[in-house]
């Protein structure tokens, strides 16, 4: 049997070999991961409009990285099969892809609010202004010249009562002419609060259908402060959080039932 003698050199490079050979495979399998990462490239488009989005945050889950995209909603991030991807943007919902392989991506986002699309008002539909105007021009006399709320009347000989005022406040027919005005102004807040918490708008953000529809907008009617000063988004918002409460309690702000009455006719 023949034996072969190795070098010194030789004996020392084989033991470093054997020693190290672990630390060595993994610092081969690291080089070839990393040889292997490439970018992941592709666009961001709102859902709804189709449209491009910018400033869209793109969070490499595994590595840690984050990117915004460009102006034209494109964008290009460290990636390899496997890794998971998040797009977020605040005014719409996220989304999480993994990746599978270098294919450019279209990724499509939800947003988070409604676009309110614009209405015109035709003469068929009066506003609540509108209405008012005519109802103000029909009862002319206690919406007239005669009628002045203010009880003091400031003229060119100084401070006085005012007659108008005076015969509003006492006479029976301004009596009358002042309740009527109120009844009206009630009314015309009421119309108010009818021509934006409409059944089409509510029933377009809640996608509630009858009996519960009118049920909800029964029970979270909005006060005339609200409609008249709330945004777009704040009025939605209410809306929203209300609905939430609707459905987890929807016997809620219901009238007690009304008692059993029993009549006897008086025989007598």
């Amino acid at each position: 049997m023949l034996k072969y003698k190795l070098s010194l050199p030789k004996r020392v490079a084989l033991n470093f070999v054997m020693k190290f050979w672990p630390a060595l495979l993994l610092s081969f399998l690291y080089v070839n991961t990393f040889a292997q990462t490439k970018e992941v490239s592709g666009i961001v488009f709102d859902k709804d409009s189709k449209a491009r989005l910018a400033r869209v945050n793109v969070l490499n889950v595994n590595s840690g990285k984050a990117v915004y995209n460009n102006f034209k909603g494109e964008f290009s991030v460290d990636a390899r099969p496997g890794d998971i991807l998040v797009f977020s943007k605040p005014d719409h919902y996220s989304d999480t892809i993994k990746i599978k392989n270098y294919t450019a991506l279209a990724i499509y986002l939800k947003p988070n609010a409604i676009a309110l699309r614009e209405v015109t008002i035709r003469d068929s539909f009066l506003s609540p202004q509108r209405r008012l105007a005519n109802t103000q021009s029909e009862y002319s006399k206690i919406y007239g010249s005669r009628y002045n709320p203010d009880l003091l009347n400031v003229g060119s000989g100084g401070i006085g009562f005012s007659i108008d005022a005076l015969y509003n406040a006492f006479s029976k027919s301004g009596q009358n002419a002042e309740k009527l005005r109120g009844i009206i102004d009630a009314e015309y807040r009421q119309n108010v609060i009818d021509y934006r918490f409409n059944k089409a708008f509510v029933q377009g953000i809640t996608h509630l259908e009858e009996p519960k529809l009118t049920d909800f907008m029964h029970k979270y009617r909005p006060g005339y402060y609200l409609v008249t000063t709330a945004s777009d988004y704040e009025f939605i918002d209410y809306i929203r959080k209300n609905l939430k409460r609707y459905q987890r309690r929807p016997n809620a702000y219901e009238l007690a039932p009304l008692p059993p009455v029993t009549w006897e006719p008086d025989t007598k």
